[in-house]
């Protein structure tokens, strides 16, 4: 029993608290970037795009039995329980539209560019058969892609002092102009910044699918015990009532057996 509490108020304490302070701040540092001149903070708003990119992911998550509704959200839940798993959602919604806000190209074609990619796979994965571990293996090879492109490959494109993939662009894009891929460049934190975010993201969706684990085998252990002692009960009574037919019948041999004389 005290096993099954401290189970309890673990997974309360994870979904209340920890989660939705982790994915704000995803939500936050998302849009955060570093002036590369003065090393100002640039809050950058997430595009319309990367909402419709976080309700495609959101109806994979469902899809993928991440996230199952009819459990966070029941009329047999208290309402302060419906509430929290309400915001965790709302919460988990907007870290994962700045999860993609922080690896896009702020503008220009490789932004377009980007985009299309994101929405193709989240389109074509809407109709493929996949759980909640291989779609989390998915997204992080998904995020670790457009990383390495967007702030390791494409860093050195925009970089001010002029990075090799620069001047290889420069060789073979000659007489082509390169303003559909210009883009601002942003300090190197920016990239570090970039990667604590989709690590905390990537961090939370897999506590996302422990606390689910956690719950369904709390409610699995509470079945057991409650089938147990139901079990119990129902031996006991039979117990009793064979134990108390059983005592009438030795009452009635013992009374038709005359006690022993005295001799």
């Amino acid at each position: 029993m005290m096993t099954a509490n401290n189970r309890a108020r673990n997974q309360a304490f994870l979904c209340f608290l920890w989660m939705p302070l982790l994915f704000l701040t995803v939500a936050l540092l998302g849009g955060l970037r570093i002036n590369a001149e003065d090393h100002a903070f640039i809050f950058i708003a997430p595009p319309l795009v990367t909402l419709v990119l976080a309700v495609l992911l959101m109806l994979l998550f469902v899809r993928g039995r991440l996230v199952e509704l009819h459990q966070l959200v029941a009329s047999d839940h208290p309402p302060l329980r419906n509430v929290s798993h309400i915001w965790l959602l709302v919460t988990l919604f907007f870290a994962s539209a700045q999860a993609f806000n922080s690896v896009l190209p702020e503008r220009g074609l490789l932004h377009w560019l980007f985009s299309f990619f994101f929405l193709w796979t989240l389109w074509n994965n809407q109709f493929s058969s996949f759980d909640a571990r291989r779609l989390l293996r998915s997204l992080a090879v998904l995020f670790g892609t457009a990383f390495v492109l967007k702030h390791m490959l494409l860093a050195s494109l925009y970089s001010s002092d002029g990075g090799w993939l620069k001047r290889l662009a420069g060789v073979l894009l000659q007489g082509v102009s390169l303003g559909t891929l210009d883009a601002p460049a942003f300090a190197p934190a920016t990239g570090y910044i970039s990667f604590f975010t989709l690590a905390l993201y990537v961090a939370g969706l897999f506590l996302l699918t422990f606390a689910w684990d956690s719950e369904k085998s709390d409610i699995d252990y509470r079945l057991e015990a409650g089938a147990d002692r139901n079990q119990l009960a129902s031996g006991e009574a039979i117990l009793e009532g064979g134990g108390s037919r059983t005592g009438i019948g030795v009452d009635r041999q013992t009374a038709l057996i005359p006690p022993p004389s005295d001799r």
